[in-house]
């Protein structure tokens, strides 16, 4: 059986295998490198099998925790990265993706929130397993945007535009589809589709600001579009952990 005692074995076989495709993409100046696609496919699978694994181990799927959100958040930024890279060719982006991934493995190693819980009545639903993992997913979408942004910006680049187009497109129909699963989740579990609870409120926020963005490229190639990906970055992160912190937490039904 799988339990956390073996995340750390896994963790560095699947880092190594990430790290070393990515310098494979590096070294290729043109093009799509295969190995890289390997490479880092085979280490996407390993870091599944742990989860899986665990997933079998606790009973239930591994989404209760922070600790556990951040394995979903690390398999679903490779994913994306790579997926972008094979499109687009951005030779670069496998490693940032990479990169940004493994500070999330670090996280769990460093500061471990994986206690084995059982779930609560109001997680018990058959809305819990895709509201959870299609915002993962929409998060890591947003996580290949926010890097586009940053070299966008470095370079003084509209280039990366059309891409984070795409990406932003991709990303808010899943964050929407996220949320609307969220409401219909809610009422079955308190009674209420919405109640401006801190957490909705900032992701209603952060989906205004991605809307934001889709509205302003129709109008605009400007560079300042950059922005509105890197400002809507910053709010997710507020959403997804951040809003634990807030004094406003204590009353949050979020707050598990």
């Amino acid at each position: 059986m799988i339990s956390w005692n073996l995340f750390l074995p896994f963790a560095v076989a699947t880092a190594i295998l990430w790290l070393a495709g990515a310098v494979a993409a590096l070294r290729q100046k043109e093009g799509l490198n295969r190995t890289c696609v390997l490479t880092m496919a085979a280490g996407t699978m390993v870091y599944a099998a742990f989860i899986a694994g665990l997933w079998v181990s606790l009973g239930r799927p591994p989404l209760r925790t922070l600790g556990e959100t951040r394995l979903w958040y690390s398999l679903f930024m490779i994913v994306s990265g790579l997926a972008v890279y094979i499109r687009w060719h951005y030779r670069w982006l496998p490693g940032t993706s990479a990169i940004v991934a493994i500070v999330f493995i670090l996280i769990n190693i460093a500061k471990p929130e994986i206690h084995d819980q059982s779930l609560m009545p109001a997680l018990q639903s058959a809305w819990f397993i895709p509201h959870v993992t299609v915002y993962m997913f929409s998060y890591s979408i947003f996580g290949c945007a926010f890097l586009l942004s940053i070299a966008g910006l470095r370079r003084g680049s509209s280039r990366y535009l059309p891409t984070c187009d795409s990406l932003a497109r991709i990303g808010t129909a899943f964050l929407t589809f996220g949320m609307l699963s969220g409401c219909i989740w809610a009422k079955q579990a308190w009674g209420d589709f919405w109640t401006w609870d801190p957490k909705e409120t900032w992701a209603a926020a952060t989906w205004a600001v991605y809307i934001g963005y889709i509205h302003h490229r129709l109008r605009s190639p400007s560079l300042h579009a950059y922005w509105w990906l890197i400002v809507g970055f910053l709010l997710l992160q507020m959403c997804w952990y951040g809003v634990n912190y807030l004094p406003s937490a204590s009353w949050s039904m979020h707050s598990y």
